[in-house]
């Protein structure tokens, strides 16, 4: 299963919606709370290509975007296929 990493806040509904999709699919996934740490918010805005807004998803070397983007990959058929893309750098 490829590596996933979501960049998260706390209180964030769209992350919890984001994480709960994850979690239904079985798809083990790093989370990165950016609340209060500049650092970590930089490397996720630097990593999103600007944005700024949480969650911002990586799936391998596929940035995905956030909660809307990723359960659309699920509505489309396409999420599967992505989780199980394998490990990516």
């Amino acid at each position: 299963m490829a590596q996933i990493d979501i960049y998260t806040t706390r209180y964030c509904p769209y992350c919890v919606r984001a994480k709960a999709l994850l979690t239904r699919k079985g798809a083990a996934y790093t989370e990165i709370d950016v609340s209060g740490d500049a650092d970590k918010r930089q490397e996720m805005i630097q990593r999103a290509n600007g944005r700024m807004t949480v969650p911002q998803i990586f799936i391998g070397a596929t940035h995905v975007g956030g909660s809307d983007e990723l359960h659309a990959l699920e509505s489309a058929g396409k999420l599967d296929p992505l989780l199980a893309a394998g490990p990516a750098v």
